[in-house]
């Protein structure tokens, strides 16, 4: 795990963190799943724990990082940017992990994942071009276009779902919180100066953790259940992995990567997440699965190469000096 997003972070580095932590997140859903099976924990408890989870092992981390780092290689990062950084991406994950939720008891998981994960590609590509001047290119478009096919084809393609308005709303402010926490990575880390990841990532989780502990005390923090040890067990899977782990490799990966390219590879979550559900589920596999499956795929392979293609045209630019 890298401790900045600086330049000693390579493009290809980046876009294996990117893809580590998408596969990742897709693994939280199963885990959702296996505790809401055996106990009454609500959605937004979960998220209240994942949080706190997550800020704890991050802070371990921290604290043992710190004795070992080289003086002659930190960094600082200006207070008013570090400030924006923490601040911002807090509250983005507050609203993006809260809306989320509230979407999916609105209108149902399929619509609610659809029109968060579909919308955020598309609010990133809009914020990208108006306060970074990022451009697509045709490739790119045909990318995303090819990927939000596919995101459609795995959601949809299991059967039909009620769409409720609300719903929708609570959807597209999910994604677009989760747009502004990219778009904000992505701006600060552009001028190629320092930023502690990991740090950034702890201090996000305890802003989290603040603003959901008033809706998880709500719903009901501590859950009734059989079997208190398998809650834990995999209360303590969803804080590692694809919490503090995949969190972190975001952030760090999201700071060199173009936004766009970061949106489109995120959406391997809900391909791990098809995968577990047939493997370890036993939910059955179907021709949706399979093709949306392929076209996620082939659109994340797609920018991916198109993303290392652009950072050699770009060295090989670079004047050389003596």
């Amino acid at each position: 795990m890298s401790n900045s997003s600086g330049p000693a972070l390579s493009v290809g580095r980046s876009l294996l963190y990117l893809i580590v932590a998408g596969i990742a997140w897709g693994t939280a859903g199963a885990a959702a799943s296996l505790i809401f099976r055996i106990s009454d924990m609500g959605p937004l408890a979960l998220s209240f724990w994942r949080c706190v989870g997550g800020l704890a092992l991050l802070l371990g981390a921290l604290a043992l990082r710190r004795p070992r780092r080289s003086a002659a290689r930190t960094v600082t990062e200006p207070t008013g940017r570090r400030a924006a950084r923490i601040l911002g991406t807090g509250i983005g994950l507050t609203v993006f992990q809260s809306a989320y939720f509230a979407a999916v008891e609105a209108t149902g998981l399929a619509v609610g994942t659809v029109v968060t994960l579909g919308a955020g590609p598309v609010l990133i590509a809009i914020g990208a071009r108006l306060t970074m001047g990022e451009r697509l290119g045709r490739g790119g478009v045909a990318a995303v276009a090819g990927a939000l096919g596919g995101l459609f084809v795995l959601v949809l393609g299991g059967g039909a779902a009620e769409v409720r308005p609300l719903g929708v709303v609570l959807a597209v402010v999910s994604a677009a919180g989760y747009a502004a926490i990219t778009l904000l990575t992505r701006w600060l880390g552009r001028d190629g100066g320092a930023s502690d990841a990991l740090g950034t990532t702890t201090w996000a989780f305890a802003i989290g953790a603040v603003g959901l502990l008033p809706a998880a005390l709500a719903e009901g923090l501590v859950p009734h259940t059989d079997a208190p040890v398998s809650v834990v067990l995999l209360l303590v899977y969803v804080a590692a992995v694809p919490t503090a782990l995949a969190y972190a490799l975001y952030f760090a990966g999201a700071a060199v990567v173009r936004a766009a390219t970061v949106s489109v590879i995120m959406l391997l979550e809900p391909v791990s997440a098809a995968l577990i559900a047939v493997s370890l589920l036993g939910e059955r596999l179907t021709a949706a699965i399979v093709l949306g499956t392929l076209l996620l795929l082939a659109a994340v392979t797609g920018l991916a190469l198109a993303e290392a293609r652009t950072a050699a045209a770009a060295r090989r630019s670079e004047p050389v000096t003596a």
